[in-house]
C-alpha cells in the first residue's frame, strides 16, 4: 500500500488530506472518504486503508481545516461538556456549500494524479457527512456512480439543497444506512428518507439497522457492533463493485 498525506489548495486554504491506495500507479477507483465529527484519526486512517486494500484510491480530507484543526487529540484536554461542545462547535462551522468546494479541489488533484482513475467515484459519509456524500453525487451527476450515508444526520431538512431533495438529483446508486436508535438521526427522518427514495424511484435502498446505536461502524467506539459494522462493509464493496468496477 501508498500512504501520503498532503496539502491540497482549496478556496479557504490548505485542507490537509491522507490518500491511500495499492502499490502499482494502476488508476484506480476513486473514493472520497468525508470524515465524521470527532475528526481525523487512526481509526479513520484504518478504515481508508481498508477500502484501498481491495483495490481504490481513498481520499480522506481533512474538514476542519479552516479551523485550524485536524485532530481532536491535538488539543487541549477539556473537560467532557468543554469537549462536546468544541465538537458541535466544529460541525457548525461547515456548511454544504463549503464541503462541495473541498470536493471540487479534492476532485482535481485525484485528475492529475496517475495513481487515481479518471472515471466514475465513489462518495462516503458517516454521520455529519453522510449529507456532503449525497450532495456531491448531485453535484457530479455524471461522475459520482455510488455514494453511502452512513448513520448520516440532516438528511431531511426543509433546505432548498437539503440531501433527500440533492439525491432527485444524482445518477448515482444510493445507499443509506441507518441505525436503530439514533437521537441524531431519529426514525421519523429515516422513513421520510425511506419514503423519498421509493416515491420517486431512486437508484437505491435505505437499510435499517436494528438493535444498533449511532456510530457501530467505528470500532474504538463504544456503541461497535461488529456483525452490523461487517455487514455494511459488504453492502458498500459490493455496491463499488457493481458501479465502479
Amino acid at each position: 500500500m501508498i500512504e501520503q498525506t498532503v496539502d491540497i489548495t482549496t478556496k479557504h486554504g490548505v485542507m490537509t488530506t491522507f490518500i491511500v491506495h495499492p502499490e502499482r500507479n494502476a488508476g484506480y477507483p476513486v473514493v472520497l472518504f468525508f470524515m465524521d465529527a470527532p475528526a481525523i484519526r487512526e481509526e479513520l486512517r484504518d478504515m481508508a486503508r481498508r477500502i484501498a486494500a481491495v483495490g481504490y484510491y481513498v481520499m480522506l480530507p481533512n474538514l476542519y481545516y479552516r479551523s485550524g484543526v485536524m485532530e481532536l487529540a491535538d488539543l487541549p484536554p477539556v473537560p467532557e461538556s468543554e469537549a462536546r461542545a468544541r465538537i458541535f462547535e466544529l460541525m457548525g462551522s461547515l456548511t454544504i456549500p463549503l464541503v462541495m468546494s473541498d470536493g471540487d479541489a479534492l476532485l482535481d488533484f485525484a485528475d492529475r494524479d496517475p495513481a487515481a482513475g479518471r472515471g466514475k467515484i465513489a462518495t462516503l459519509g458517516y454521520c455529519m457527512s453522510g449529507q456532503y456524500a449525497i450532495n456531491f453525487a448531485a453535484r457530479y451527476p455524471g461522475r459520482v456512480a455510488a455514494a453511502a450515508s452512513i448513520y448520516g444526520v440532516q438528511l431531511v431538512t426543509d433546505q432548498a439543497d437539503s440531501p433527500h431533495l440533492a439525491a432527485q438529483k444524482a445518477k448515482a446508486e444510493l445507499y443509506f444506512a441507518c441505525a436503530e436508535n439514533d437521537p441524531y438521526a431519529p426514525l421519523e427522518m429515516v422513513e421520510a428518507l425511506d419514503q423519498t427514495v421509493k416515491s420517486k424511484q431512486l437508484e437505491g435502498e435505505v437499510e435499517l439497522f436494528p438493535g444498533v446505536h449511532h456510530g457501530f461502524a467505528f470500532p474504538q467506539r463504544a456503541v461497535y457492533d461488529k456483525d452490523a459494522a461487517e455487514r455494511h462493509w459488504e453492502r458498500l464493496f459490493a455496491l463499488w463493485r457493481r458501479r465502479l468496477i
